[in-house]
């Protein structure tokens, strides 16, 4: 079990995935709710959103608010989620189309805000890796800035081998290290499950910390529970 007073208290974790769609989110909240079971004080973040539904004079994101729910810290939206768009589209298109430009610096002051209220910060990406945020930036550089252990959510399904791998080689190249990956399996058919998992745990410089198995509506407090939180920092 680990430690309510952890030497990575005020620290964070940027977790991304292998592509949309693999339960980023999913993984996040249980995160944060395995977090604050240990007595620690938790925020979420999503930086930026894609897809969201506009109510009066705001839009809603459904990850934002799953995320701002799961922290036991009450953070103010604006800093849970800088940026905020209506389309599903990638973000840059979307930014674009309203005329906004996505910057770090706003990002970075946001998260920084969050840690000095918080003991750990779940940082959600979005989409993959190495998503565009404008013509020069993508979602690894935000990763880099903010110099967070990564934790990489494998979508199990047809191609997953090769996307895991060569995001764990993106996450290496950028400088960053890999804390731990996390197996949704999102596809109940898919073929040799159990073989696609063992291939990444052989391959994969970092433990696997959970196998979520399919579940067509997951509950993050029931996934917090399979979580090996002692595999993500090697405590017992």
């Amino acid at each position: 079990m680990i430690p309510h007073r952890s030497p990575v208290a005020r620290h964070g974790l940027f977790v991304t995935g292998t592509d949309t769609g693999v339960g980023k989110t999913l993984a996040a909240c249980a995160l944060l709710h395995a977090f604050s079971a240990r007595g620690w004080r938790t925020a979420g973040m999503k930086p930026v959103a894609a897809g969201a539904r506009r109510c009066a004079a705001e839009l809603q994101n459904d990850d934002v608010a799953a995320l701002a729910a799961a922290g036991s810290v009450a953070a103010p939206r604006e800093l849970v989620n800088v940026y905020c768009f209506e389309p599903a589209v990638a973000p840059h298109i979307a930014a674009r189309a309203a005329g906004v430009r996505i910057e770090l610096a706003p990002l970075k002051r946001a998260y920084d805000a969050l840690a000095r209220q918080t003991d750990i910060v779940v940082v959600e990406g979005v989409g993959g890796f190495c998503v565009p945020l404008n013509d020069a930036e993508d979602t690894a550089d935000f990763a880099v800035l903010l110099q967070l252990r990564v934790v990489l959510v494998v979508g199990m399904r047809l191609g997953c081998l090769n996307h895991a791998l060569l995001t764990a080689a993106a996450i290496n190249a950028r400088g960053l290290r890999l804390a731990a990956w996390i197996a949704n399996h999102i596809d109940p058919d898919m073929a040799h499950a159990d073989d696609n998992v063992a291939a990444l745990e052989r391959r994969l410089p970092a433990p696997c910390i959970a196998r979520i198995p399919f579940q067509r509506v997951p509950e993050p407090q029931h996934v917090a529970t399979l979580l090996r939180m002692d595999r993500l920092f090697g405590m017992a």
